[in-house]
């Protein structure tokens, strides 16, 4: 199943502005490599940002919400951010759903 994580934080804890977050920043790739299996993780299939907006998406494939909700946690995202994590579908599958209900 996929799942967006949107995850936004505040100007002064930008990792362009923070140095603890610069940290965080660059290991997060790496932790998240490392705890995938650990959270059920299939596969991270993009992450995302807007520098100027201050938000990270990250698009993964997981069992569920829950597993991710810790891998946030346990790779630092959530010390420096906001994070919502939101059931995506595809817009392929979902039309191919709405075409079989007529």
């Amino acid at each position: 199943m996929l799942f967006g994580i949107f995850a936004v934080h505040s100007p002064e804890l930008c990792p362009l502005n923070n140095t603890r977050s610069k940290k965080i920043f660059l290991e997060i790739e790496n932790k998240m490599k490392a705890n995938m299996k650990k959270f059920n993780i299939s596969k991270v299939v993009n992450f995302y940002m807007s520098v100027l907006e201050h938000e990270w998406i990250i698009i993964l494939d997981a069992k569920n919400a829950h597993d991710i909700e810790q891998l946030c946690i346990a790779v630092g995202i959530s010390s420096l951010s906001t994070v919502k994590i939101v059931p995506m579908n595809d817009f392929k599958v979902v039309a191919k759903k709405f075409k079989s209900k007529n």
